[in-house]
């Protein structure tokens, strides 16, 4: 493996939000689309994806800011078994990194960030059906009325590390 290349685990909400809004990015290499367990009282899988990064083009505080922003990290509600707000780590190295991360950001938000860092146990791959579901899928309902705007907001608040080429088809939609 390329020693330039990392991967952390993110969960918030639907993971096809998530795989899209990460797939749009620059310096992410794959999205890989599913479940994650972490250990103990989070051993169940929830929602998520692992990205595939390359550190030169994207760092993990980059990540996790978009990851934040992103999905309702400062929300606790009812669906949190199925949708945990997560930053899955793959190292107690990472894994402290991204704690710093989230504390860091913690001021930019009005209310308490209530994401946190498990340490990675499994994943669980989705259904070939449901994978790269955006791409496939880009006028579903489903994807202008949840992923769109999100893919919108990352054009207007994170343009710099924005993949074009994977989300030209928006400027046509919001001009």
């Amino acid at each position: 493996m390329d020693s330039k290349l990392s991967k952390i685990a993110l969960g918030g909400g639907c993971h096809w939000c998530t795989e899209a809004v990460f797939q749009s990015l620059k310096g992410v290499v794959k999205v890989e689309q599913g479940y994650v367990a972490s250990v103990e009282e989070n051993s169940n899988f929830s929602e998520a994806i692992i990205v595939h990064f390359n550190r030169d083009e994207m760092s993990l505080k980059t990540l996790i800011e978009i990851h934040l922003h992103t999905h309702k990290s400062t929300s606790n509600h009812s669906m949190r078994s199925k949708y945990r707000s997560a930053v899955y780590a793959f190292s107690e190295e990472q894994k402290k990194e991204s704690e710093d991360i989230i504390k860091s950001f913690q001021k930019d938000f009005e209310y308490k960030l209530i994401t946190k860092v498990y340490p990675f146990q499994s994943f669980k791959a989705s259904r070939e059906a449901i994978q790269n579901y955006y791409q496939k899928n880009p006028n579903k309902p489903f994807c202008k009325t949840f992923i769109d705007p999100k893919l919108k907001y990352l054009m207007q608040k994170f343009s710099c590390q924005i993949n074009q080429s994977k989300v030209a088809h928006l400027v046509t939609t919001t001009v």
